[in-house]
């Protein structure tokens, strides 16, 4: 079904069509919160208050601009206020999670997975690459996300952001810069 269908159908209360909205969002939501907010519990908590506010707020979707877009702006004013609670709060951010989250099939078929030397390494590397983000400034992990990780073009990351693709462009270069600047001094995981 068209995604102007289900958006139309969940306007007029049809659980299943937001249901399905949902299903369709989930896991690039879950994504941004995550390269946001360098938390996974943080990530699903957010997932959820996005959720429930385009539940609560279809209503005022005016369709100006595509749904994407408006879903990702909830998106990140929702990562956003998550942020400035922590640092209010003094939270930790969890730099513990293994970086790997999927089960591996059974399979007759030749084993190509990283042999457990290889599994250290990477799970390594994921951890410098989650610290690294986590210290640099927010809306340089904002846009890092969005961009690189999400693959967002500078056009719909200007609209979810409303700022100019100038201003995407600088904090992506300063962003990259930084994160160069901090993974640096572990170059030896990268090798």
């Amino acid at each position: 079904m068209p995604e102007s269908d289900l958006i139309t159908r969940c306007k007029r209360g049809d659980r299943r069509a937001f249901d399905e909205l949902v299903m369709n969002y989930r896991t690039r939501v879950v994504n941004i919160a995550y390269g946001m907010l360098s938390d996974s519990d943080d990530a699903l908590d957010a997932a959820q208050e996005v959720f429930l506010r385009v539940y609560c707020g279809i209503g005022e979707f005016r369709e100006k601009s595509s749904f994407a877009t408006w879903l990702y702006r909830i998106t990140s004013n929702v990562c956003a206020d998550m942020l400035r609670k922590r640092r209010k709060t003094g939270a930790v951010i969890s730099l513990n999670a293994d970086g790997n989250g999927a089960a591996e099939a059974a399979s007759d078929v030749r084993d190509t997975s990283p042999t457990p030397e290889e599994r250290v390494e990477i799970t390594e590397q994921h951890k410098a690459v989650r610290e690294a983000m986590a210290m640099i400034k927010d809306e340089y992990r904002e846009v890092l996300t969005l961009y690189d990780v999400q693959g967002l073009s500078y056009r719909a990351i200007s609209e979810i952001l409303k700022i100019p693709e100038g201003t995407i462009k600088s904090r992506l270069n300063r962003a990259r810069a930084s994160l160069k600047k901090i993974l640096s001094e572990n170059m030896e995981l990268f090798e």
